[in-house]
Parts: structure tokens; sequence; C-alpha cells
């Protein structure tokens, strides 16, 4: 739309990101690489239910065999960073955004990192597996009572973001139900 090619000269990127621009692109695609750096740049850090939600978007678009633009999207992250932080990554992947009512998430006292995807004849429940769901949790709150929201929190959630970037595979982090 915007870009002829979507940028993947490493040199391009923050000092701390060039590591891991070719082999995330060679991982994981370049549509979850775009995804993710869009994502992260209108969300205004680094974070790690972003990259959550970018892996989720572009895992349910892959199973439900739609485009982009395609499904609607409720959200079960609610409105309260950090777990909400994921529903900016699923608008980007999907483009199930806002601006288009294509995606919706309520208030709640219990979020997770949980979604359903509608499209024509297709409905799909997709979360974040338990094991990947208590170390993300762990961490940030270990952070927390660590340095609080001083700056060395965010720089710590933006090393675990860019290393949870390039390790954690959408195929194999999520656990999906046909509904």
């Amino acid at each position: 739309m915007i870009f002829k090619n979507f940028p993947d000269d490493p040199n391009l990127y923050s000092e701390d990101m060039r590591h891991i621009v070719s082999k995330t692109i060679e991982r994981h695609g370049i549509e979850e690489w775009r995804a993710g750096v869009l994502t992260n740049e209108l969300h205004g850090h680094l974070g790690i239910y972003a990259i959550i939600g970018v892996k989720m978007g572009v895992f349910a678009l892959e199973s439900i065999g739609a485009e982009a633009g395609d499904v609607h999207i409720i959200s079960f992250a609610g409105i309260e960073p950090p777990v909400s932080c994921m529903n900016d990554g699923l608008q980007v992947s999907t483009r199930a955004t806002l601006g288009h009512g294509l995606i919706k998430s309520e208030p709640t006292d219990t979020p997770r990192s949980e979604a359903i995807f509608i499209t024509t004849g297709k409905m799909l429940q997709i979360k974040v597996n338990d094991a990947i769901s208590n170390m993300i949790t762990k961490e940030i709150a270990e952070a927390v009572n660590r340095w609080g929201y001083a700056d060395e929190y965010w720089a710590y959630v933006r090393k675990l973001a860019i290393d949870y970037w390039y390790e954690l595979d959408r195929k194999n982090i999520f656990d999906i139900k046909n509904i």
C-alpha cells in the first residue's frame, strides 16, 4: 500500500534489533516481520504482548484460511495494559481494526491472551498455551518487582520482546479450537 518492498536491511533498524532482522524474516516470514515492525511503531515501544498479538493474528489467518481484513475478532485481552497490548498486534496483523469495526475487546477483570476469529462459516478460538503464558506472566512480574516501571523495566521488556519475537514459533505457542 505504501512500501514497494518492506524494509529488510538490518542497517535500517535499531542496533539491538539488527541481529534478528534477517534470521527472524527467514524463520517466521516477511508478513510476521512487517506486522511486528508496524505494530511496535504504532504501539510506541517494543512490547511482549504486542508481539504475541502479531503472532496470534498471523497464525489465525493461516489457520482459518482468510485474507487480512476478512475476519472479525473478539479479544479477551481487555483494555488495560499489559495484556491489552495484544490488541494492537491483532489489529495490525489481521487488518481487523477498530476503525473498520472488525475487533472488539471489552473491559474484564480476567484479561488473557485469547481471541475468537470469525469469518464466513468458520470460528476459531486461539489462546496462548499455558506454558508460554505462565513464562511471560512470571518474567513481567519479576521485572515489576525488581524495577517498578523505571527505565530498567522497559529496557528489560524490550529485550524479552526481541528474544520472544525470534524464538517463539507461532505454530507451537497457541492452543486452537474450532467453535
